[in-house]
């Protein structure tokens, strides 16, 4: 008889998922996909506990009511928004309009310098007016050109009517007595004493004399030339004269020399003078 081969684990394995799927099909078991579930929306009827803020809205939308534009809170409140951001500030700047749909604040100042000084408090403002009005959502700040406060019925009421003035009595100037003159002239002519010290003086007047010394050795002054002389130019021209007049001097000397030999018969060596022949 041949020998049954032994069965390895996987082979087992591969077996028992056969039989299971054969008693599987026996028994009549199918596989179902998962069923998608579908939310249902819940009506209310009224009684349903609800937060005040959905009860409100829900309010209002049932009856047509619309909510207040935050613009005329921003304007309302402008007083408030500004003391937070800028208090100094206050009094001199009003808020003239406030578009919602752009966020931008229009505001007046009463004069150029307090205008300057909303442009720089304008992100001050800004932070300041969305903190206290919920929704205003404000993103920009206009200054526009200045224009004074008017004066409401209070301000009106509070300020006293101009009372009439009456013309003074013209005030006459008093003429000074004599004595009070001559003290008053006596105390101009009088010489005010010197503040100064002596010792003081006498120091600055050495040491400035020592600083002109040594500026007088380190730069002297050239030499001066007398009115009476001759310009240096000129001088120089009279001197070239002279030493031209010297040079034919000589040139007709030692041709009156030469002439004189050549009639003695002699040389010329004989006949120059002593300075010439130790100067050659």
């Amino acid at each position: 008889m041949s020998a049954v081969p032994e069965l390895s684990g996987v082979d087992l394995a591969r077996q028992a998922l056969l039989a299971a799927r054969e008693a599987a099909k026996k028994n009549g078991a199918q596989t179902k996909k998962p069923k998608r579930r579908t939310g249902t929306s819940v009506r209310r009827d009224g009684r349903e506990p609800l937060g005040l803020g959905a009860a409100i809205g829900m309010m209002m939308t049932e009856r047509g009511m619309v909510a207040p534009a935050a613009g005329g809170s921003v304007l309302a409140r402008f007083d408030d928004i500004l003391a937070a951001a800028a208090p100094e500030l206050a009094g001199h700047v009003r808020a003239v309009g406030f578009d919602a749909d752009t966020g931008r604040l229009d505001v007046a100042p009463d004069a150029p310098a307090y205008g300057t000084q909303l442009r720089w408090s304008a992100p001050k403002v800004i932070a300041a007016a969305n903190e206290r009005v919920q929704g205003a959502n404000v993103r920009s700040v206009h200054v526009l050109a200045p224009a004074p406060a008017k004066a409401g019925p209070a301000t009106a009421a509070a300020a006293p009517a101009p009372q009439p003035t009456t013309p003074g009595v013209p005030v006459e100037r008093r003429i000074p007595p004599e004595g009070y003159r001559r003290a008053i002239e006596a105390h101009r002519q009088a010489a005010r004493p010197s503040l100064a010290d002596p010792a003081i003086e006498e120091a600055v007047e050495r040491q400035t004399a020592a600083m002109r010394e040594l500026s007088r050795r380190a730069f002297p002054e050239p030499n001066v030339v007398p009115d009476d002389a001759p310009a240096p130019i000129g001088q120089a021209r009279v001197e070239r004269r002279r030493q031209a007049a010297a040079t034919e001097a000589a040139a007709l000397r030692r041709a009156r020399q030469e002439r004189a030999a050549r009639e003695l018969g002699t040389t010329v060596d004989l006949l120059r003078p002593t300075a010439l022949r130790d100067t050659a």
